[in-house]
């Protein structure tokens, strides 16, 4: 075989800069055992979802979702009482802007959801059919003793107009703000 000049083989390397044979068979032994090492560590440091979603899985957490799943399976049977029912007294939206004409309290959430506004404002919750309501739960934190429950929902549903019925779709980040009530039990303060 030939050789080009000026390129060394591994055999004339090693002559000239010293043998690398002992790295070779540290490399050998040290690199599987560090690996070995580091496995369980960087196994240890992974972090369990509760399938489905971006939130760390732990029993809190888990009730946290389960009450959320409660609401968005509520709202696809356009039940209005379990949602109701699952809403503070003391519930407030102000729409995520500054504009107040938007904003709802429980008596005005409560009227949107059984349409008994609609003559007033045009729209009810009722109207809609075919819903469906899909939850990405993304992150579940606390702040001054509320519970935020950061996810992205995709609506589909029909509403009726003078055309006939239409399909509408949204796909939004949203965040539901929960607190216990007297009984311990989750109640949505904000966020619908």
């Amino acid at each position: 075989m030939e050789r080009k000049q000026g390129i060394a083989t591994m055999g004339e390397a090693s002559k000239r800069r010293g043998s690398f044979l002992p790295w070779r068979r540290f490399s050998r032994v040290a690199l599987p055992l560090a690996v070995a090492l580091a496995a369980p560590v960087v196994g240890g440091c992974t972090t369990k979802y509760i399938p489905n979603t971006d939130v760390p899985d732990n029993q809190e957490n888990r009730d946290i979702v389960a009450f959320c799943e409660k609401y968005r399976k509520a709202v696809e049977r356009k039940d209005a009482n379990a949602v109701l029912k699952m809403t503070s007294p003391d519930y407030y939206e102000d729409g995520g802007n500054p504009d107040a004409s938007d904003d709802m309290d429980f008596v005005q959430f409560k009227r949107f959801l059984t349409g008994e506004d609609k003559e007033k404002t045009g729209i009810s919750f009722q109207d809609a059919t075919s819903i469906r309501h899909e939850i990405r739960y993304r992150r579940i934190s606390q702040e001054k003793g509320r519970t935020l429950v950061d996810y992205t929902f995709s609506a589909s549903f029909k509403i009726p107009t003078k055309d006939g019925d239409k399909w509408k779709r949204k796909v939004e980040d949203n965040r539901l703000e929960l607190v216990k009530d007297e009984d311990g039990q989750f109640k949505v303060i904000a966020g619908f």
